[in-house]
């Protein structure tokens, strides 16, 4: 009888920390899509664009791309949509989301930071600051979330 009810309370928090996993996707998902509408309204694009050309004269070939606003925008636009599509699919746990769970929010993290860095080295307000902080919320959540939902000991080997 013991037994039976660790594995329900096992059971019960597992099913609680998918449902927290669920929700930071959602969140992350939301906070990105907050964070393109920021970026397009304060004019990260033609900044990017200006220091990627400047790289190029400076050091000749450069792995990153250029973009025209239309592509840029459209391509964020689908990845948040993409985002969103796939969060029914959390809670079932499948190994490549967990995967993508925890390259979107190292991902995330490093370009929140980048946003608020270059914010403080300008010591002023760089495209796509103001959402930073609510997308580097959202990844650490995302990222405890993940780790948390993992299938524990107890369940499997019962």
């Amino acid at each position: 009888m013991r037994m039976r009810a660790l594995e329900t309370k096992v059971f019960m928090n597992k099913n609680r920390s998918i449902v927290r996993w669920t929700i930071s996707w959602a969140c992350l998902a939301a906070a990105l899509g907050l964070h393109v509408v920021d970026e397009a309204v304060n004019g990260f694009l033609p900044l990017y664009n200006s220091v990627i050309e400047s790289w190029r004269e400076t050091y000749g070939w450069v792995p990153f791309p250029t973009f025209t606003f239309a592509a840029w925008l459209g391509g964020l636009i689908t990845l948040v949509m993409v985002l969103f599509a796939l969060t029914p699919l959390v809670p079932r746990g499948y190994r490549w989301l967990r995967g993508l769970s925890y390259f979107l929010g190292t991902l995330m993290i490093a370009n929140a930071l980048g946003h608020i860095s270059i914010s403080i080295s300008l010591r002023e307000f760089a495209p796509g600051v103001y959402s930073s902080p609510v997308l580097l919320l959202a990844a650490i959540a995302l990222l405890i979330t993940t780790k948390q939902s993992r299938i524990s000991p107890e369940i499997s080997d019962a």
